[in-house]
């Protein structure tokens, strides 16, 4: 009876006969062409995946160490080469939604630190967040836990944390200031900072000799590059009027790399230019011995993006990433070449080139260096099957060069890569068409992986019924060739009802196989659900998604500045009409966060091809607020002028959906957390009452407390059930 649960079949009257109930069951299914044999799955079954994340491999010893969320129960895992065989080392029991993150193990090996609790995903970092309601205020801690086991001891009120080299103290973030506590949890309430600087600080990081602390010390509209040294003031790294981030020490503690970018000022720019991107990498030679005096130290630019027509990594979703491998060498990822791939720089200086490590039409997403950092591990959607562009695997290449020597192949993705201390063994995370993400293990040298904690996925995991999505491109009306995956479904006849799928966040690729991100994993769940339940599912990776080189991530006239990726949504969706299996008038669209914002484009600009929607936290207002200054300078002209001010606000209103409400006719499910630090929920508020003021059908789910992807697994069911239920109502049994 499952099998046609949103039919309604389980409302039919009592009383009635078993063999009555299964008669009716039949002609609900075949009614809408559903085989009795297909048996669909429910959103609980489909959702009850295990997802693994924050993987991390002991410095010392053969341990990996994880964590599952089984169902919104958030734990950390290890396991032990030869068998990895995981064990649970933390003892939560309850769909709380507090985040567990930034995993790390001690030098020794013998503990593992992770932080509890919090938004990470959020664009505003204010109180932790409380989706479950709880009458006591959430807190955002450190804690630490033996791999033994036992109970976890708490160090301290504080985020981002960083364990010395000795093991003995961490410093971390708290109220924006650098903390120090022990790391044995013998003073887990901390009354002070550890040092006073001015502005805020952040992203500590530790001398090799852990002597000295290097952090982000923010003023605003610039930031600097601190060095804290016990019974010294702090110095500073080539102090100027730019924004100075990402400090990384090279293996022998006497040089820093750190990202410089130009700080906030200059000539005010016209509103719809693309965003400034220039950025330098800049090398400083740190003192020999902290205790001597000077003043603060120079820097040498090493790297720029003005060496290219256009590098624009910083807009990546992974940046640039740099770190130091052997001998004196930077290891970083830049556009150099139209693709985001590694690079070498031997002995980084003013006028040295960096060497290409990656060649090939393919994107390089992951990296890590082996223990001696002679070696690059890395994960690139390249490969020898077809298709291998909207798949990851793993690939390894020296730090001097040299042809890359594939780890991984076959039809699954391969993500977050971690070399054992022994310098033989890749651990990561893997996933296939029938296997959730887990973790994974595979020789260095070569060989077969071995999937780690299988065991968690559970009985009723629907593995056995789902469809395997297929590559597809179609051509928008200004001749872009978009990509996506279709998910047909089987058992069904005649002409079918279609849901196209918008992915969020721009920078985003959905791919073949379950996705390397919780939340588009979730995503990817529900579309499969979709199509056991008789959808066509088409998954589009419009303009801005990665993957497909840079043109196709960065083109014109995105976004605020004229919305051209909608374009490709709206030729996903005449792309269904054409199919022979797919009924026209029958055509859904569905997404969250960016994915929302261009669902609210296609209901508004094309009712016509669009009958209904679900949009979640997506944004519908794109008019920025024009401050008092930006107004003064376009009055004079400094820059940019107030026609300049007025055409932008035009195209910034026309890119938005509120612009299209007169010609929406299509229902539209909204769904919001109203405590979202992402997306104001001021959007939904504000789309939903003016789609009712002009008799457009709204239906919405509040999800009180919860933030922008819902920290509680159960408001994931919530929504994505009311998202299913809303296209069986308007698109499964309605016809138009």
């Amino acid at each position: 009876m499952r099998n046609c649960r949103l039919l309604n079949v389980a409302c039919r009257p009592p009383g009635v006969l078993l063999a009555g109930l299964a008669v009716w069951a039949l002609l609900d299914c075949a009614a809408l062409g559903l085989s009795a044999a297909s048996a669909p799955f429910t959103i609980d079954q489909v959702l009850s995946l295990p997802t693994p994340d924050n993987l991390v491999a002991s410095p010392a010893g053969l341990t990996i160490a994880w964590t599952f969320n089984e169902r919104g129960v958030r734990n950390v895992y290890a396991a032990d080469a030869p068998g990895f065989v995981p064990r649970r080392l933390t003892a939560y029991t309850e769909d709380d939604g507090q985040e567990l993150t930034q995993l790390s193990f001690s030098p020794d090996g013998r503990t593992v630190l992770y932080v509890r609790g919090g938004d990470h995903g959020s664009n505003r970092p204010v109180d932790p967040p409380n989706p479950a309601a709880s009458t006591t205020p959430p807190r955002v801690q450190v804690w630490s836990v033996s791999v033994g086991g036992g109970t976890p001891t708490l160090l301290g009120d504080c985020d981002e944390p960083e364990l010395s080299p000795d093991g003995r103290q961490v410093a971390c973030v708290r109220d924006r200031r650098i903390w120090f506590v022990p790391a044995d949890g013998s003073k887990p309430r901390a009354t002070d900072a550890a040092f006073f600087s001015r502005g805020t600080s952040q992203g500590p990081v530790w001398s090799p000799d852990g002597r000295t602390l290097a952090f982000v010390a923010n003023r605003g509209d610039h930031s600097f590059i601190g060095l804290f040294s016990p019974g010294r003031p702090i110095r500073y790294l080539a102090p100027s009027t730019s924004r100075d981030s990402m400090p990384a020490w090279s293996a022998d503690g006497t040089k820093i790399a750190f990202l410089r970018q130009p700080g906030v000022g200059g000539t005010p720019r016209p509103p719809l230019a693309e965003p400034e991107s220039t950025w330098t990498v800049m090398v400083s030679g740190i003192e020999a011995s902290p205790h001597d005096t000077g003043h603060d130290a120079d820097a040498t630019a090493v790297l720029t993006s003005g060496e290219s027509p256009a590098d624009l990594i910083l807009r990546n979703p992974n940046g640039i990433g740099f770190q130091w491998a052997a001998d004196d060498t930077l290891i970083f990822l830049s556009y150099r070449d139209g693709w985001p791939h590694l690079y070498a720089l031997a002995h980084p200086g003013a006028g040295r080139r960096p060497m290409l490590l990656t060649p090939g039409p393919f994107m390089v997403e992951q990296f890590t260096l082996t223990p001696d950092r002679r070696f690059v591990v890395y994960n690139a959607n390249t490969g020898g099957e077809r298709y291998d562009f909207d798949r990851r695997h793993l690939f390894k290449v020296a730090v001097t060069g040299g042809t890359p020597v594939p780890l991984t192949t076959g039809s699954g993705i391969e993500w977050s890569p971690v070399v054992l201390a022994d310098g033989q063994t890749l651990a990561f995370l893997k996933a296939d068409l029938r296997q959730p993400p887990l973790p994974a293990v595979v020789p260095l040298a070569g060989g077969g992986a071995t999937t780690v904690g299988g065991s968690h996925v559970p009985p009723a995991f629907p593995a056995s019924q789902l469809v395997v999505p297929e590559p597809v491109t179609f051509r928008a009306t200004d001749g872009v060739d978009a990509h996506g995956q279709l998910f047909l479904p089987s058992g069904f006849e005649g002409r079918r009802p279609a849901v196209v799928y918008v992915h969020g966040g721009g920078p985003r690729q959905m791919l073949l196989r379950w996705h390397y991100r919780w939340e588009y994993a979730n995503d990817y769940a529900m579309n499969q659900y979709l199509a056991s339940r008789g959808f066509v599912v088409l998954a589009v990776n419009y303009r801005l998604s990665v993957g497909y080189g840079q043109t196709f991530q960065f083109p014109p006239r995105t976004g605020a500045r004229g919305a051209s990726e909608y374009l490709d949504v709206l030729a996903a969706g005449r792309y269904l009409q054409k199919r022979a299996d797919v009924d026209p008038r029958r055509i859904g669209v569905w997404g969250a966060s960016y994915g929302g914002y261009l669902t609210a484009l296609a209901l508004g600009r094309n009712s016509d091809v669009f009958a209904a929607g679900v949009d979640i936290h997506g944004v519908h207002d794109r008019l920025p607020a024009v401050n008092a200054g930006q107004l003064a300078h376009a009055l004079v002209g400094d820059g940019l002028t107030e026609a300049d001010l007025r055409q932008a606000l035009k195209v910034e209103y026309e890119s938005s959906p509120i612009s299209a409400v007169a010609t929406w006719k299509s229902p539209v499910l909204l769904i919001h957390g109203d405590d979202d630090r992402t997306v104001d929920f001021r959007q939904t508020i504000d789309l939903g009452r003016r789609l009712r003021e002009r008799g457009v059908k709204v239906e919405e789910l509040v999800l009180p407390d919860d933030v922008h992807d819902p920290l509680l697994w159960r408001n994931w069911i919530r929504s994505l059930t009311a998202a299913g239920e809303f296209f069986e109502r308007t698109l499964m049994t309605a016809r138009r």
